[in-house]
């Protein structure tokens, strides 16, 4: 358990499921203002991932809640992604997304030691703090294929853009932790903070190119033959 000021971050269990309704209805709202989707999870979903111990939450001391992330395994535990990260508009940009992504990236390697743990995340913070666990920007096609995860996209408003480019592209950007083939976190975050507003331009590039679906994707891209490359290497254009 860590607890920071009043705010206890730890792994959830049982004892918790009734904050589950109101966990999935933070995610539904949180995605509906960013205009970009997460794939939807019922509270019956979220309850069973806290009676198995594949969740972290936090909390303040009185019990209110704060944040949520939990674990899913796919392809016969070769991959495990950290899922559903969420934090209450109150608490954000004070380091709690930070400390929920640290545990549960730690439970992920306490149970999986040699799995793959990735994630999918639309937002620049979330790609700094996993730089900094060691995750690397990956194409698509090092996540797991497991049919059954990309089929929880469904629920997503940006599934028809993912099937648009047939499962090698979307909104989200992939990222990757190989335990036998990965670099220190420290590398993994001095490259990050290095091209920070690189990534930052890449992303709202892909946002435009997107949600505008009549726009001229080549034209966009003309005028740097070095962006063309990192957008094809990271992004998959």
């Amino acid at each position: 358990m860590e607890q920071n000021s009043n705010i206890i971050i730890r792994v959830a269990n049982s004892g918790d499921v009734h904050y589950a309704e109101t966990i999935t209805a933070e995610m539904e709202t949180s995605a509906k203002a960013r205009g970009t989707g997460i794939a939807k999870r019922s509270p019956a979903y979220i309850a069973q991932k806290m009676d198995e111990g594949k969740a972290v939450i936090a909390h303040l001391t009185d019990g209110t809640w704060v944040g949520f992330c939990y674990i899913e395994t796919w392809s016969h535990g070769e991959y495990v992604a950290n899922s559903g990260l969420i934090v209450v508009p109150d608490f954000r940009k004070s380091g709690v997304a930070k400390g929920i992504k640290k545990r549960i990236f730690e439970l992920s390697r306490e149970k999986y030691p040699d799995s793959k743990i990735f994630g999918l995340t639309t937002g620049l913070a979330v790609m700094k703090i996993n730089s900094e666990l060691g995750y690397e920007p990956v194409t698509y096609s090092e996540l797991t294929q497991d049919e059954a995860f990309w089929a929880g996209c469904k629920s997503c408003v940006n599934y028809d853009i993912l099937m648009s480019k047939e499962r090698k592209n979307c909104m989200c950007t992939a990222m990757l932790y190989d335990p036998k083939d990965h670099y220190q976190p420290e590398e993994t975050k001095d490259h990050f903070e290095k091209n920070s507003k690189l990534y930052e331009r890449l992303l709202r590039w892909k946002q435009r190119l997107f949600k505008d679906k009549n726009h001229d994707s080549e034209k966009s891209a003309g005028g740097s033959s070095r962006a063309k490359s990192l957008l094809h290497h990271f992004f998959n254009f």
